[in-house]
């Protein structure tokens, strides 16, 4: 009778903290672990002539992909770009193992860094700052 009460018991308690860890949208560290993401920063040359990174004002780095809007017109520019995180459960994984590292102390930055495929884009300024 003991032994069935404190199963019950335990059931719960592992209920409750399943429920809590799934209803989280952010990371240990405040990233977000949504796929649509709105991210502002700067847009440079990425390391080929078709590749683009965005330099976030939070310090995440985004390596850019679109089929509807023009980012190489906007390179050197500061913009404000809305889009899905490309793999978002691989994506959440590595950065909450980032956060981990990040914490006991293994890893000295704990910047984001992920694919992102642009939906659209808004110029903030012709110069990035």
């Amino acid at each position: 009778m003991k032994s069935t009460g404190i199963a019950m018991l335990l059931g719960l308690f592992l209920t409750a903290a399943t429920s809590v860890s799934v209803a989280q949208d952010t990371t240990s560290s405040g990233k977000s672990k949504t796929p649509e993401r709105t991210i502002t920063g700067c847009i440079a040359q990425g390391t080929t002539s078709d590749s683009y990174v965005l330099n976030g004002n939070d310090g995440s780095t985004w390596d850019l992909k679109s089929d509807k809007v023009a980012i190489a017109d906007h390179v050197g520019h500061t913009v404000t770009v809305k889009g899905m995180v490309s793999h978002v459960t691989m994506h959440n994984a590595k950065e909450e193992a980032k956060d981990t590292a990040a914490s006991a102390g293994m890893k000295k930055t704990n910047d984001e860094h992920g694919d992102l495929e642009v939906a659209s884009l808004r110029m903030v300024s012709k110069s990035c700052k």
